[in-house]
């Protein structure tokens, strides 16, 4: 799913010089006193060096280190079937996860100054047992029955409305963790949020997660309530079509094992979702990157004139797309030509 330290490690830190002088304390805390002639002194040092590269790579270079086996499932809380909604309040910036950059995987990340009016579309996934109990970059620990989840850049910690764009569903997590490093997916949630979302299933949706604040919540409840529009005349030309059946509290109940389907998840009916590789204000640059497109072969491209900030921008875009797993395949598609930042768009 995602990368299973949760929290930042050495080699996803910027280098700083508390780790500079931490390593050469352990290099002459090590042998200091071992009583070697020069020689031995000398092979030794080298051997040490050896081992610690080794775990370094082995470590940092290379892919996840998972469990050896798998936790077991924790004891969910009573109220698992509803955890309630993270609630925002103003809290300071956590001593830990916020560098100004990191980096994982050669990639480097720059953690924001703010999460005000944070609003980004995109595909979610979750993370569970293995990494339960586990510090997050906070140095919190991750529990799955809570309300939070993990993001790249927001600062942490901070708080987030995010909604199913296929069920319409929408809760409030707490971001406190970094991830998910995985192409493609903007943010990682706890196995509450994602079963609250009905994404447990799956595994994977397209979402929309926008920041809030405790400021956001007062105005939001403060709003008088939506009056419901008057209902419509029934028709009489022809007989109402029966009711589709109704849920039962059995099927509500029943609640997802915590295991990921292969199922490719459809993009939501009525709502067209689309990768966007860019917004150009130049029509003839739009034009070039289109006939990239279309030389390297992919499918469905136009061009969609909109408005930003006064201007009249073409934005070149591919789709609609039809599951996470077209999205998958066509965002990875873009970065082997030269776009590795598409993002995905809505109508």
């Amino acid at each position: 799913m995602t990368w299973p330290g949760r929290s930042l490690p050495a080699c996803a830190s910027p280098m700083r010089p508390e780790h500079l002088a931490a390593g050469a304390g352990l290099r002459a805390g090590g042998l200091r006193g071992a009583g070697l002639p020069g020689a031995c002194l000398l092979s030794a040092c080298l051997l040490s060096a050896c081992l610690l590269s080794a775990c370094l790579l082995a470590g940092c270079g290379g892919g996840p280190v998972r469990p050896s086996q798998p936790r077991p499932l924790p004891t969910p809380p009573a109220t698992t079937g509803g955890v309630p909604d993270a609630v925002p309040r103003a809290e300071p910036r956590s001593a830990h996860g916020n560098p100004p950059f990191y980096e994982v995987a050669g990639r480097r990340y720059a953690v924001l100054a703010s999460a005000d009016g944070y609003v980004e579309r995109g595909v979610a996934s979750w993370y569970g047992p293995d990494f339960h109990g586990r510090n997050t970059s906070s140095g919190e620990p991750y529990d799955m029955y809570g309300m939070t989840a993990a993001h790249k850049t927001l600062p942490l910690p901070c708080y987030a409305r995010i909604t199913n764009l296929a069920n319409g569903r929408s809760i409030v997590v707490r971001i406190n963790d970094r991830g998910p490093f995985v192409a493609n997916r903007i943010v990682d949630l706890s196995y509450s949020a994602a079963q609250r979302l009905d994404i447990v299933r799956m595994g994977t949706a397209f979402v929309e997660l926008r920041t809030v604040g405790p400021d956001d919540m007062l105005a939001a409840n403060a709003a008088p309530p939506a009056t419901s529009p008057p209902p419509a005349p029934a028709a009489t030309s022809a007989p109402a079509p029966a009711p589709a059946p109704a849920q039962t509290q059995a099927d509500e109940a029943i609640t997802p094992p915590p295991v990921a389907s292969t199922i490719p998840v459809a993009a939501p009916p009525g709502l067209s979702l689309y990768i966007q590789v860019g917004a150009y204000g130049d029509p003839a640059n739009a034009t070039r990157v289109v006939g990239r497109l279309r030389a390297a072969g992919l499918p469905r491209v136009l061009v969609l004139d909109g408005l930003a900030g006064g201007r009249v921008l073409q934005r070149v875009r591919i789709g609609p797309i039809a599951s996470v797993e077209d999205y998958d395949q066509l965002a990875a598609r873009l970065a082997a030509i030269g776009f590795p930042d598409a993002r995905l768009a809505t109508d």
